[in-house]
C-alpha cells in the first residue's frame, strides 16, 4: 500500500521565480519556466544538496553547520498572499519582494499541508513539502521599501500564511500554468503534542 494518499486537490502555478546567487536582498526575479534539479533551481541562492544551518534549526545545529538542504524552494499560495495583503492594507503583494520560488492557487490553507506531502505535475516533477516557512523581517523590509508604512505589519499578518519550504524529489520542468496534484502522508498526527 502506498504511504502517500492521492488527493483531489490540484494547485496551479501562477508565478515562478528565483533569488539570484549574487543577491543584495531577498528579492526574486520572475521566470516563465524553471527546471527543478535535485539541487533546486539552477542559479538560485537557496539551491544545493546541502546548506549551512540557519536560525530556523538553531535548536538542532550550530549556525553554519553543513546540513541537508530541504529549503531549496519557497512555495506560497495566491489565496494566502491576498489575505496577507489585505491585512497590511495593500491591494496585492508583489511576489518579488518575498523571495518566492513558486506561487500556486487552488489548495485551501496551503501553509498547513502536512510535512512530507508531495506536489507533482503531469511530467512527474515532484516537490516535497518540508516545513512551514515562518514569517521573518526580511520581506517586511522589502515591502516597507516599496510601500512605506505597510511592511511593518507583514510578520504578524503572515503568521500561518507564509507558505512552505520544499525540496526536489524528482527532477523535471515547471511552467506557469502547470497543475500540481497534492499527495499527503497516510500517517496521522502524533498524539503526544500539546
Amino acid at each position: 500500500m502506498p504511504e502517500l494518499r492521492t488527493t483531489d486537490h490540484i494547485a496551479r502555478i501562477t508565478w515562478l521565480g528565483m533569488v539570484p546567487q549574487d543577491r543584495k536582498t531577498i528579492r526574486s526575479a520572475p521566470l516563465e519556466q524553471a527546471f527543478a534539479r535535485f539541487e533546486g533551481f539552477e542559479g538560485d541562492f537557496h539551491a544545493g544538496l546541502t546548506r549551512p544551518a540557519c536560525v530556523r534549526v538553531r535548536n538542532l545545529h550550530a549556525k553554519g553547520t553543513e546540513i541537508r538542504n530541504t529549503r531549496q524552494l519557497s512555495i506560497l499560495s495566491a489565496e494566502e498572499m491576498a489575505e496577507i495583503a489585505a491585512a497590511i492594507d495593500l491591494p496585492a503583494l508583489d511576489p518579488t519582494l518575498l523571495g518566492v520560488s513558486i506561487i500556486v492557487e487552488g489548495i485551501p490553507d496551503f501553509t498547513l499541508v502536512p510535512p512530507g506531502s508531495r506536489l507533482q505535475n503531469a511530467q512527474g516533477t515532484t516537490l516535497v513539502v518540508d516545513l512551514e516557512n515562518g514569517p521573518c523581517h526580511l520581506p517586511a523590509r522589502e515591502i516597507e521599501t516599496e510601500a512605506p508604512g505597510h511592511g511593518k505589519g507583514f510578520k504578524v499578518a503572515a503568521k500561518g500564511k507564509r507558505g512552505v519550504t520544499a525540496w526536489v524529489e524528482r527532477e523535471g520542468p515547471l511552467n506557469l500554468g502547470d497543475e500540481l496534484r497534492l499527495f499527503v502522508p497516510n500517517q496521522p498526527l502524533w498524539p503526544h503534542l500539546d
